[in-house]
């Protein structure tokens, strides 16, 4: 492990900023109608509502670009990527590759640390349908932006799913025509830092064998490769 650290307090005024966003219309009235109706399964709880910050070792030297909370997922909890299908795929995989304690990711204080790792998404409200508009994901992009800025050590960006890889491109301001999107594609940047490819661990994928254990493993051990090479 590198042993500059960023600055831990402006990431925490980042998070600070993104929680209190409210810049898209639709996607404030869509996550808050989510946390008023609630699913019948999660009746009791009281939902978070609000935009999600990335998540993560401070220090990390890979950052994991999604797509956007989902609905009874993060929007929920208050965590990205935790409480949700997607989210069992995705942290059993950084368990199971060195980058998490744990296989699990079920609500904030579950115990949950991410180790040489940082979580988070393109989009940081839930939209409806899981479809942001572009107009939406361009409101949202600058905090990754932030983020990358204060996470200097960074070297992998893996990219889950289509959408987190064209969000990346614009991030990164990749050159045209920019590389498409694929499982294990990888990109190198000018700086040195790769852009990876994956599969989004969504059941779309997971339930229909198009995204394997296998495959999602070989994403983040190579992810590993390229930040310790780094």
């Amino acid at each position: 492990m590198a042993a500059t650290l960023p600055n831990v307090d402006e990431l925490a005024a980042l998070e600070r900023r993104v929680t209190g966003c409210r810049r898209c219309p639709r996607l404030v009235e869509w996550r808050e109608r989510v946390a008023r109706e609630k699913r019948a399964a999660f009746r009791d709880e009281e939902y978070w509502g609000r935009p999600l910050p990335g998540f993560g070792d401070p220090a990390a030297r890979v950052y994991v670009l999604g797509l956007a909370p989902a609905a009874h997922g993060g929007n929920r909890t208050g965590r990205v990527f935790t409480g949700d299908r997607s989210a069992d795929w995705l942290y059993a995989s950084m368990h199971r590759t060195g980058f998490a304690n744990q296989p699990t990711s079920l609500h904030p204080g579950d115990g949950l640390r991410l180790d040489d790792a940082f979580v988070a998404a393109a989009v940081r409200c839930a939209p409806p349908a899981n479809k942001p508009l572009p107009s939406e994901r361009d409101n949202c992009l600058p905090y990754a932006s932030e983020e990358l800025g204060l996470l200097a050590e960074v070297r992998a960006i893996v990219c889950l799913g289509g959408f987190a890889w064209d969000a990346a491109g614009r991030l990164l301001d990749l050159a045209r025509p920019r590389p498409r999107f694929g499982h294990g594609v990888e990109h190198a940047l000018p700086d040195g830092r790769t852009v990876l490819g994956c599969f989004h661990p969504s059941q779309q994928n997971t339930f229909t064998g198009r995204l394997t254990e296998e495959m999602i493993d070989a994403v983040f051990a190579r992810a590993r490769e390229l930040a310790e090479r780094g």
